[in-house]
């Protein structure tokens, strides 16, 4: 099991606390990726939305691919995986950038491809949002032209969505960034199954997680594709006494309907297609992080996370509040246990 962490990038994950701590400024995300590191955290995935979904639109928002070109230049071993929207980046340029970012860390840029689906950020923006089969058919357009240019000498495309002619791209990427993705509708898992390396869900349980891991293995095995990794969003919270831990979960799981970030809750789930209805309880945090269980004593986590490797889950991605005080607890009296 490798352990990664969701950078902060908007402040904290709380959309009923104002002040969790952790600012939305360039300082705090530099001083915990380099503590993450001594701390033995695997990844970081640094989120990309121009508005801020958890505090709300006017909230501050840091910007995903300046704050991991940053990032690259004051770490050393945390891989970088960054998430990118085809609709706002043209995939011809963005493959350049990405190739230049990925020399710089020394081969440790990863993507989190993510197709869309806050339409009211696109219109702020003066960007398209389409439907969402055509998002996808977007994103595998977007998909063949950036992987095309980090491995052809020449490459040429010419699509539906995108055209590019005898482009040229030196240097290529130390290594082949790692193309991580997510998504539950038919059009989602078809294409990463078909074009991705892992596949990253929302927090659910074990039983909810394995036959989901199942289906992308058997779609994998289907197009005598390798073997993929498979990661999940969670949200912990680690404390002395099962009791503390509940009472912890009931503070920070209370959103309504005049919270900054209820508008959003409504986008959301608008403009995506889930297997299963969202709870404004699963909403108070994001990716339904809670659903993991990961919540109680040292010893009932880490029996939880062993669940999760049982079901196939290789990489854990961690939401907690405040990030860095919660990810050194996590780190001091899960991680040893699970050695």
């Amino acid at each position: 099991m490798r352990f990664g962490y969701w950078l902060p990038v908007f402040g904290g994950w709380l959309r009923n606390v104002p002040d969790e701590g952790m600012a939305a400024t360039w300082d705090y995300a530099r001083r915990l990726a380099v503590r993450s590191e001594e701390l033995g955290y695997d990844l970081t995935l640094v989120a990309e939305l121009f508005l801020n979904d958890i505090k709300g639109p006017a909230a501050p928002a840091l910007d995903a691919w300046t704050t991991a070109a940053a990032l690259a230049a004051v770490t050393t071993r945390l891989e970088l995986m960054v998430a990118v929207r085809p609709t706002f980046h043209s995939p011809a340029i963005f493959a350049k950038q990405a190739a230049n970012l990925d020399r710089i860390s020394g081969g440790r840029l990863a993507l989190n491809v993510v197709s869309s689906w806050w339409s009211d950020e696109a219109r702020r923006y003066g960007v398209r949002f389409e439907r969402h089969d055509d998002r996808y058919a977007r994103t595998d357009e977007w998909l063949q032209v950036v992987t095309g240019a980090w491995s052809e000498p020449e490459f040429s495309f010419r699509g539906q969505h995108y055209e590019v002619e005898a482009c040229v791209l030196e240097p290529k990427p130390a290594r082949r960034p790692v193309i991580y993705a997510g998504g539950e509708s038919e059009a989602a898992k078809s294409l990463i199954a078909r074009a991705c390396d892992a596949y990253v869900m929302h927090g659910d349980p074990p039983e909810r997680v394995a036959p989901k891991i199942a289906d992308m293995r058997r779609r994998r095995g289907a197009l005598g594709l390798p073997p993929m990794q498979h990661g999940m969003a969670a949200y912990v919270i680690v404390r002395a006494s099962e009791a503390e831990a509940e009472r912890e979960r009931a503070r920070i799981t209370d959103v309504s309907e005049g919270s900054p970030g209820y508008a959003n809750y409504r986008d959301f789930l608008q403009n995506t297609q889930l297997e299963q209805q969202v709870s404004r309880e699963d909403y108070s945090v994001s990716n339904r992080g809670l659903r993991a269980g990961l919540v109680g004593t040292p010893e009932q986590v880490a029996d939880q996370i062993r669940r999760f490797e049982a079901a196939g889950v290789d990489l854990l991605l961690l939401q907690c509040s405040p990030q860095l005080e919660e990810m050194e607890r996590f780190a001091a009296e899960v991680m040893p246990l699970l050695r």
